[in-house]
């Protein structure tokens, strides 16, 4: 008996490309498939289906790890695979913060979806290879640190230092510092600068 497989993507061909992934495939069923998070959340609360693949960002809409996170309350027993092509640099850790079974990036591709997707359904969590690095100024995005990551995404919402130390709660004075690390380390003169080209790279993305 195959397996009830349903699909948020925005972009059409890519959609398209996973649904022809499924059907290579007599395990996979396509039950549903989606062009927003919202829409195959929606979906799920009145059908079942055995494994969810979302994609994180939807323009104007729910976030896939915002879907996840419902999903998980709604349907504990549905297995759950997040996928992007962003190398922003929390969204492995958010994934599994929510409960995603596994994590697939569209850019790195070490197994192919079929077989994340037939592990994932043998109840493995396959979190393949590390967020692709990225370069912000002078710096690959390795040399940060996760606090230093804490403060940029903040950073590029536009919160000023007092909002980040009472989001992260930490002293003002570890903001500062911590920003200047990051200036520092990219060769950018302002804080702005920072936010903008971290934002513009798609290495922070502020939900």
């Amino acid at each position: 008996m195959s397996c009830k497989l349903v699909i948020a993507e925005d972009y059409k061909m890519v959609r398209e490309v996973f649904e022809d992934i499924a059907a290579q495939s007599e395990r996979y069923e396509v039950a549903a498939s989606f062009a927003s998070a919202a829409q195959l959340l929606d979906w799920c609360r009145f059908n079942d289906a055995d494994i969810a693949l979302l994609d994180v960002l939807f323009p104007g809409s729910m976030s896939g790890l915002d879907a996840a996170a419902e999903l998980k309350k709604l349907r504990p027993e549905m297995k759950i695979v997040i996928v992007t092509s962003m190398p922003e640099v929390s969204y492995m850790s958010r994934a599994r913060a929510v409960g995603a079974d596994s994590f697939w990036h569209k850019e790195i591709q070490e197994q192919p979806l079929l077989e994340l997707l037939d592990r994932t359904m043998a109840g493995e969590s396959v979190y393949t290879g590390d967020v692709p690095h990225a370069q912000l100024g002078n710096a690959d995005t390795a040399a940060f640190t996760d606090r230093e990551i804490d403060v940029l995404h903040e950073l590029v919402g536009g919160a000023s230092n007092q909002e980040i130390a009472a989001c992260l709660d930490i002293s003002e004075t570890t903001v500062k510092s911590h920003i200047a690390n990051l200036l520092q380390k990219t060769g950018y003169r302002s804080r702005l600068e920072l936010a903008v080209k971290a934002r513009h790279l798609g290495l922070v993305i502020k939900d």
